[in-house]
């Protein structure tokens, strides 16, 4: 029987299905129970017990936790497991991330568990090394596992969290109201949740954190695409005066040494209105959990540690069931389990039928003769692209046609820019080339990409002899000129490895990146 699961990358939290979570989680409840219970016969079912197999550790960052639940559940499995010391690495010698690990890939490792600060690497090595994989007829697939990218995912995080979530929900999944405490700008793991949790089916969130630690507006948008009802609140203080708080918390570490100068000035402010202090007791509900990632700081821990023999703590058991989550998962990715999972079919977005070029039909073309408010004066042969970035300011206009007019290498030659205003009082700009000038279907794309909504005309003999209309397009990629704006993203120019850039449109129309998620406008994606 096909396995689902074999030899699959867990990238981002979306990369399984919540039915595909769920099948997870049973699993982790079996195994808890049969290590609780002391059940030798039933904990070998779950065991790789090939030392042929091999598992590679690479964590690039520190990590305590993380990284050593991960070493412990691969040698539950009874395989060879290995880890790369990045002091002595190439990777210090300059070498790209895919030649480092295709070469591992090649010496029969057939798991990666990475933790890096570039975001996106996972997803990069998963394509890049299952086409060296191809390339090399090697009889397995490497799979890479995300432990945690930058300020991007950490999708075990969010398993072991979801499956503690569920041990205090009475394995329900109808519902859950859970408050985020803390960094929620920089905690990957909080932004694992805007995905994560809809494995449940109503999701209400209250995120405390101040303006400087708040939720990215990408993640917030996210929440509200899954239908979470979302509020916020600046400090813990204010939240508990407000009706119906959370019976679950879960806090993150602040790292406002990232921050800079200015920020660790007024440290002390940010830290107390995200710490929880013992004046705060009696205003919780009962049966109240609180939940952490971990590690807490030792100087300013987030939950005190006068709370650790307290119904309150969750976080410890919840650290304990890391090592059983990552057990199942390497199980399941290394095939030992999940034969018998049987998927119901999902519907997922299909970008292949979406049109966003459509061309007027002829006889529509020359109706009637198109005058121009202001300045443009009619052209015999040539280009007008008209109604761009209608409704933005003259300056913006301008800077942008600037901007389109090197996309779509019109920089040459003759020709100019105009800023007019319609009768609805909207600005929009106008550019015209004369010359003898066409449009391939990919200079098309290109047009879509920067500037969705505009029109082309191309003039012959004082005419129109074609008309286009765009509309953003689903997807943007093989465009050497693509840049990801974040510099911590694998695509990004300053990662130097080289990786196209590619994205895709968001319910709000702009661009998320492929790879750290980042999102951008039409008019941010084009590097220099």
């Amino acid at each position: 029987m096909h396995n689902v699961f074999k030899s699959r990358s867990l990238t981002v939290i979306d990369d399984f299905t919540i039915e595909e979570r769920k099948y997870l989680f049973s699993k982790v409840r079996q195994l808890k129970q049969a290590v609780l219970s002391g059940d030798k016969t039933e904990l070998d079912e779950f065991r790789i017990n090939d030392p042929d197999f091999g598992i590679y550790e690479v964590f690039l960052e520190d990590s305590t936790r993380t990284k050593e639940s991960f070493r412990n559940a691969a040698e539950f499995h009874l395989v060879k497991v290995s880890e790369l010391h990045s002091e002595s690495s190439s990777i210090n010698k300059g070498e790209s991330f895919s030649d480092t690990f295709n070469t591992l890939a090649g010496y029969r490792n057939s798991i990666f568990v990475i933790r890096s600060k570039v975001e996106g690497l996972c997803r990069h090595l998963e394509e890049t090394c299952g086409a060296y994989a191809r390339r090399n007829h090697l009889s397995y697939t490497p799979a890479f596992i995300n432990a945690g990218d930058g300020r991007h995912e950490h999708p075990t995080q969010e398993l072991l969290d979801e499956f503690t979530f569920l041990e205090d929900n009475e394995w329900s999944y109808d519902s859950i109201h859970l408050a985020m405490v803390g960094d929620l700008f920089h905690g990957r793991t909080v932004h694992s949740k805007a995905n994560g949790l809809n494995i449940f089916k109503h999701v209400k969130v209250d995120l405390i954190a101040p303006d400087e630690l708040s939720m990215p507006a990408s993640y917030l948008q996210t929440m509200k695409d899954n239908g979470f009802e979302v509020r916020t609140f600046p400090s813990i203080r204010e939240y508990l005066s407000a009706p119906d708080v959370a019976h679950k918390w879960y806090f993150t570490r602040p790292q406002l040494e990232r921050m800079g100068e200015q920020i660790l000035q007024r440290q002390d402010g940010l830290r107390k209105s995200i710490t929880f202090r013992a004046e705060f007791l009696p205003l919780l509900p009962a049966d109240c959990k609180f939940y952490h990632p971990l590690p807490r700081h030792k100087l300013t821990p987030t939950i005190p540690t006068f709370l650790d023999d307290t119904s309150l703590n969750a976080w410890e058991r919840e650290s304990i069931n890391g090592m059983y989550v990552r057990i199942v998962l390497l199980g399941l990715i290394g095939g030992k389990i999940g034969a018998d999972f049987l998927p119901q079919e999902e519907s997922k977005p299909s970008y292949k039928d979406e049109e966003y070029i459509f061309r007027v039909p002829d006889a529509e073309c020359n109706k009637k003769a198109k005058v121009y408010s202001e300045g443009v004066h009619p052209i015999k042969d040539g280009i007008v692209i008209d109604h761009i970035c209608k409704g933005d300011t003259p300056a913006e206009i301008r800077s942008h046609m600037a901007l389109m007019s090197r996309v779509l290498g019109l920089d040459d030659g003759k020709g100019g820019e105009w800023v007019s205003q319609g009768h609805d009082g909207l600005y929009k700009g106008i550019l015209f080339r004369p010359g003898d000038k066409t449009f391939s279907r990919k200079e098309l794309k290109r047009l879509a990409a920067v500037a969705p909504g505009c029109t082309l005309n191309i003039i012959q003999n004082g005419k129109v002899a074609e008309k286009y209309r765009t509309k953003m397009p689903p997807r943007i990629y093989n465009f050497s000129d693509l840049a990801c704006k974040n510099d911590a993203c694998i695509s990004s120019p300053a990662a130097g490895e080289n990786v196209p850039a590619m994205f895709y449109r968001t319910s709000d129309n702009k661009y998320a990146c492929a790879y750290c998620g980042k999102t951008h406008s039409f008019k941010e994606i084009w590097g220099k």
